[in-house]
This record gives structure tokens, sequence and C-alpha cells, in this order.
């Protein structure tokens, strides 16, 4: 049963928790969005299946200590100008290639 504002200050905590729950939701949103995103763009890359995409990408984020998030606007990054960090470019290589034999374009040829 929805709780009942007793008064004033009552109704504007209620707004105040529900406004920060709408943000909450928006930042979701725009988060998954990102990922799902970075997700396309390791199975293009990777010729892998969206789900092998999200493995790797959840990896990626683990082995290197970097939020999911950030490590997906990274490769987003990366995919309009062909930067990215070492550290991410190494371990998204090697997870590919357990997947299959792939290499980042112009990235440094393997030894």
């Amino acid at each position: 049963m929805p709780r009942v504002p007793r008064g004033p200050g009552d109704e504007t905590a209620r707004i105040f928790r529900l406004q920060q729950e709408v943000d909450q939701l928006k930042e979701a949103v725009a988060s998954h969005a990102v990922v799902d995103q970075a997700i396309g763009v390791i199975v293009a890359l990777g010729r892998v299946t969206p789900d092998e995409g999200w493995l790797i990408l959840r990896e990626v984020s683990q082995h290197t200590n970097i939020k999911l998030r950030n490590v997906s606007e990274l490769i987003l990054i990366w995919g309009r100008n062909g930067e990215m960090p070492e550290e991410i470019r190494m371990e998204l290589e090697t997870l590919l290639d357990q997947h299959g034999p792939t290499q980042i374009p112009g990235a440094p040829p393997l030894e």
C-alpha cells in the first residue's frame, strides 16, 4: 500500500526521493546504451556473438580493474579516433584471440 503524505515536509521528502530515483534510472539507461554500443564494436571487431562480446567486455573491465562503463566509453572513443589505452588494447586483443584470431586495426603486429 502506498504511503500517504502527512504534511508539506513529508511531501517534499517524497518528491526529493522520487527525483533521486529518476536521476538514477536516467543514468542507468545512459550507461546501458554505452555498454551496448561497446559490445557492438567488439562483435564487429572480433566476429563474435553478442553474448561473447558481453563476456569479453566484462573480462576486460575485471582484468584491468576499470569500471565497465569506463571501458565501454574508451572502446567507443577508440572507434571514433583510433586511440585506446595500451592496457585495454592488450587485454582486448588477448580475449579476442581466445575467441578467434583477431588484431585491432592499427595496433603493432603481434609477435
